[in-house]
């Protein structure tokens, strides 16, 4: 079997002293579409960064599109984020730019110069999330649903192996929900390994995957019909 594009083992993730999740394995395959579900405070958004780098990893042993967690320099958590897309709650797209200017502020950061190149893969992936004729739009001129399209879209950009979705449907309606979980299994069927956190059940039964809780302190996998 290919190694897993994140490996977990033994891993304790403390805050302030306090132990969120103890004796944490896990092991995510490439491709697999993922949900971590959990009461606020069970420890499913200490779980994202700690797979992101915000949260160091302590004690364990992690492994993460190729980057050792528990070694990993500061020096080398911008690469990490290269292979990772992350999508927020809150979208955090830049409130004083247009879409494109949000786009192209994430290609300079991330090593891109080429001006051609970058107009090109910001089409490319506002297609992908059927806001092309966006682009010149401010974040306040678009829906919550278009401004969460936008953030994947961002993710997007460097072509990651892995996307990390912290509730991405959780300041939305029902419906707009729906479209953004459309949105995540089309670019899960592409091939690319999604995570995601949600507290929305009505979701998971919509869109059934293999799901994790976190509870007590530790996270185990629910057979769907018990969520």
């Amino acid at each position: 079997m290919a190694e897993p594009i994140v490996f977990l083992q033994n891993v304790t993730i403390s805050q302030d002293k306090r132990v969120i999740i103890s004796n944490l394995s896990l092991a995510v395959q490439r491709g697999e579409f993922i949900y971590i579900i959990g009461k606020t405070g069970s420890g499913k958004s200490s779980l994202m960064k700690t797979l992101y780098a915000d949260m160091p990893l302590l004690e364990g042993e992690g492994t993460i599109v190729g980057y050792d967690l528990a070694t990993l320099k500061e020096s080398n958590i911008p690469f990490l984020r290269r292979k990772i897309g992350i999508v927020f709650q809150d979208f955090k797209l830049l409130p004083d730019r247009n879409i494109y200017d949000n786009m192209q502020f994430v290609l300079r950061a991330t090593g891109w110069k080429d001006k051609p190149a970058m107009d090109e893969r910001i089409n490319e992936v506002l297609n992908r999330v059927d806001l092309l004729t966006f682009a010149h739009k401010m974040p306040h001129q678009l829906s919550g649903g278009e401004q969460q399209r936008v953030a994947i879209a961002r993710a997007l950009l460097n072509d990651p192996e892995l996307i990390l979705a912290d509730e991405p449907t959780g300041n939305l309606d029902p419906q707009t929900s729906v479209e953004i979980m459309e949105v995540l299994r089309k670019i899960n069927e592409k091939g690319q390994t999604v995570i995601m956190t949600t507290h929305d059940y009505a979701l998971i039964l919509k869109f059934p995957a293999k799901t994790l809780k976190c509870e007590n302190a530790s996270i185990f996998e629910v057979v769907q019909r018990t969520v």
